[in-house]
């Protein structure tokens, strides 16, 4: 194991050799790892690759900028959106090879899911943010896009990334329809 972990392909690899570490070491080891802020009333045993890994890494990210190391966020919240969208993948497979078979484990899946798609959106809007900041609004437009696109223009995500949309100049009709999904 400890040689995998320091192949060539794994340095190369940026991130993924983070989230790697994530998925091999043990939760007290590792880049990545969430600690869970309580472990009492919970059934399983917390994992290493989960949404608390990626909402760690938001933290992490949301830190470095309220310190000022931009290039330092910047790298956390890739790897929360590199790790949210694997996260979605397995989620995603896992719920359809038991859809079928065993009603709970696609139902925890696709819960699990949309926990992971809203960290993944948090970490879209944080880049965005910080590509506005540093007068880039040309690399935050894909970003904001994503949101729009995945969250739909009626929640709270969707709306917000319109208008910064908006605020950019990328698009130039303000959407005003009502709220009808207080996400």
């Amino acid at each position: 194991m400890k040689r995998l972990l320091s192949s060539p392909r794994l340095r190369q690899a940026g991130c993924c050799s983070a989230l790697f570490l994530a998925l091999a070491a043990p939760p007290c080891q590792g880049p990545v790892m969430a600690q869970p802020a309580s472990s009492q009333g919970s059934a399983s045993t917390p994992s290493a690759f989960d949404v608390r890994s990626v909402q760690a890494l938001l933290a992490r990210g949301d830190g470095a900028a309220a310190a000022g190391n931009l290039a330092e966020a910047r790298r956390y919240y890739d790897q929360a959106r590199e790790a949210s969208k694997q996260l979605l993948g397995f989620y995603r497979d896992l719920s359809g090879a038991f859809r079928g078979l065993d009603a709970r484990i696609p139902r925890e899946m696709d819960d699990k899911g949309r926990q992971v798609l809203d960290a993944l959106v948090q970490a879209n809007m944080r880049l965005a943010a910080l590509f506005r900041r540093q007068n880039q609004p040309e690399v935050a437009v894909p970003l904001l896009v994503e949101v729009v696109k995945t969250m739909t223009p009626s929640t709270d995500a969707g709306r917000k990334a319109y208008q910064q949309l908006l605020e950019i100049g990328f698009v130039s009709t303000p959407y005003t329809a009502p709220s009808a999904n207080p996400n």
